[in-house]
Parts: C-alpha cells; sequence; structure tokens
C-alpha cells in the first residue's frame, strides 16, 4: 500500500461527507486507502461513516472507538496512524478537505523523488464558519522545503495545515513520552518530523482547513490557565527535544504564554497569581522599555501595593522619629 489516508472524525456530520468525497476522488496511479478513526461522535457522523463504508467497502476502513480516547483527539489520531499500511500518511480532520483531485499523487511523488526528505505539504486555505471573517491563505513565505529552524520561533508558527501534509510513516516509529502530553499534535510532530529530514512544499492549495465554531481549534481559549499551561509545556518539551539549541528563542516564545496569563480567568481576582505570571514573562522575554514598565506597574508593584511597600520601607524611620 503506497499511501493511507488518515482521518479523524467528532462530531463532523455536517462535513464529512464532503471530506470523503474530496479523497475518493483522488487521481492517483497507486492504491491508497482510507482510514476513518470516530472518537464516538454524538450526531449522526458514525451513521454517514458506515454508509461510506458500505459503498466502498475496498477502499473504506472504520475505527469505531466504543469511549472518547481524549486529549483534545490526539490518541484517536494515533490510533489511525498505527492501523495504516501505507508507505505514506495523508492526514486531515474530519471538517477539512481537499480541492485538487492530483494531491495524493503530487506528493507521493516529492516523497519518492526526495529520499531525503521526511514529509512534504501544500499550500492552504483557511475558511471560516463564521462568514464575517475572510479565507485566509497559509503559506506566504514560500520556500522549496522547512526545516526545523523555520519551525521554531518567538510566536506560535502555523503554516503547515493538517490536511496538507503527507509523511513517511516510518520517520516516527515511536513517539516520546512527552509528546502525549500535549493537547496539540500537529505543533510537536512537524517538529519530530522535521528532525528527522526537511519537509518539502509544493506551491500550490490543494487543501482547506475549516475554522468551525465546534472544531478543536476553538477550544484553544488564550483566557484559560489550562491552556496556556500547556502550551508552556509542550514549548518547555520542545526545547529539551532539541536539546535547548534554540532556547533563546523558545524562552521568549514560552514568556508570551505567561503574559497571557495574567488574562487568564483563573488569574482575574488573584494579585499574587498575576505578579508572578508577570515576574516569569519578564525573566524570560526580557523585554525592554515601555512593556516592561506597564507589566510591573500594572501587575508586579500596582498603585495600592507599591503604597503599601513604601509606607512598609518607611514604618522603620517614622518609629524612630516619634516624640
Amino acid at each position: 500500500m503506497k499511501v493511507s489516508v488518515s482521518i479523524f472524525a467528532y462530531n463532523h456530520a455536517k462535513f464529512i461527507r464532503q471530506t470523503l468525497d474530496s479523497v475518493l476522488c483522488q487521481q492517483t496511479n497507486f492504491d491508497f486507502e482510507v482510514i476513518v478513526g470516530d472518537d464516538l461522535s454524538k450526531d449522526n457522523t458514525r451513521e454517514i461513516l458506515l454508509e461510506y463504508q458500505a459503498r466502498y467497502p475496498d477502499k473504506i476502513r472504520l475505527l469505531l472507538h466504543p469511549t472518547n480516547m481524549g486529549n483534545n483527539g490526539m490518541y484517536n489520531a494515533l490510533s489511525v496512524f498505527e492501523a495504516a499500511r501505507g508507505e505514506y500518511l495523508a492526514q486531515m480532520d474530519g471538517d477539512d478537505y481537499w480541492v485538487n483531485p492530483h494531491k495524493l499523487q503530487k506528493q507521493a511523488d516529492m516523497l519518492d523523488q526526495h529520499p531525503e526528505y521526511s514529509a512534504c505539504f501544500t499550500n492552504a486555505r483557511i475558511v471560516f464558519e463564521d462568514e464575517n471573517y475572510d479565507p485566509i491563505i497559509l503559506v506566504t513565505d514560500k520556500k522549496p522545503f522547512y526545516t526545523v529552524d523555520d519551525l521554531i520561533g518567538e510566536d506560535e508558527i502555523f503554516f503547515m495545515a493538517t490536511s496538507s501534509i503527507m509523511f513517511r510513516k516510518n520517520a516516527i516509529p515511536n513517539y516520546p513520552d512527552w509528546f502525549f502530553q500535549s493537547q496539540s499534535g500537529d505543533i510537536p510532530r512537524n517538529i519530530l518530523l522535521a528532525k528527522v529530514g526537511p519537509i518539502g512544499y509544493i506551491d500550490e492549495i490543494m487543501s482547506v482547513y475549516r475554522k468551525n465554531i465546534g472544531g478543536a481549534s476553538y477550544a484553544d481559549n488564550v483566557q484559560d490557565k489550562k491552556f496556556l499551561d500547556n502550551r508552556i509545556l509542550m514549548y518547555s518539551n520542545i526545547n529539551r527535544e532539541l536539546d535547548y539549541k534554540y532556547d533563546k528563542v523558545l524562552r521568549k516564545n514560552i514568556a508570551r504564554y505567561y503574559k497571557m496569563m495574567l488574562d487568564a480567568q483563573q488569574y482575574k481576582d488573584s494579585y499574587f497569581r498575576r505578579a508572578g505570571a508577570a515576574l516569569k514573562f519578564l525573566y524570560l522575554g526580557r523585554p525592554k522599555g515601555q512593556i516592561a514598565k506597564e507589566v510591573i506597574q500594572k501587575y508586579v508593584m500596582p498603585a495600592p501595593v507599591f503604597k503599601l511597600y513604601s509606607a512598609i520601607r518607611l514604618m522603620p524611620y517614622r518609629l524612630m522619629n516619634r516624640p
């Protein structure tokens, strides 16, 4: 089997037909299989999957999990990868879809022609269920291939849509323990792939990343301590995985999440929690000028605390000068 198309479904009844149709219309000179893992959907996603499997019994395999596997769909995805028989894995979420019938062929050809590549990806378009947002093209800084250097930055770097990637199954024979601590599978997986070899790029829009209100990406709440703690842990683990080669940059990345923590719902009524997060931001990010001043004045030494601190400092002198 040349390619296994790995689809991760959860409550995708509204979209899964378009997803499957975009896969089944692929034109290739090799056989490919379609494996769909359903993470115990609460809507009628499973009924639709069973309908498609009945129509394409030799093409579609289903993993209908009896319980929700958790961790933001990561374990569902890994179960699909493990069941795959293909040399190459093409992945996609059950609400995304492809817009080029030659996507699989072109990506498989690239990996055949470049054995040094661990993976390859195409350009993609983000579309929003909320029509108030215009579509976004993901890749603007175009290169023939990308390395770890391109995936590490002070901000979160995301230009490889899940549905745009094809990678060698043997590129990651075993995932490290830290990988399973992350609620994001894509970011650490792309790092692990880039460690093995460059990730090739095909400069065509072949896939669509759908941002729908019920999707996993909408669970990324930058005002939630749990989400922010997990991102801090993830980038700390990536830093260690890369032997601290990018320590300076990743410390600034981690610092950015501590700054977000200042507005976390769980911190809004706690001076000490905010002050602690602010000090970590200042230590890791080393901001200069106005940013540092504002954080100190607002979170570390706000006016009431400064007034109290000043009063405590002056107390011994006042006691000494009492008549």
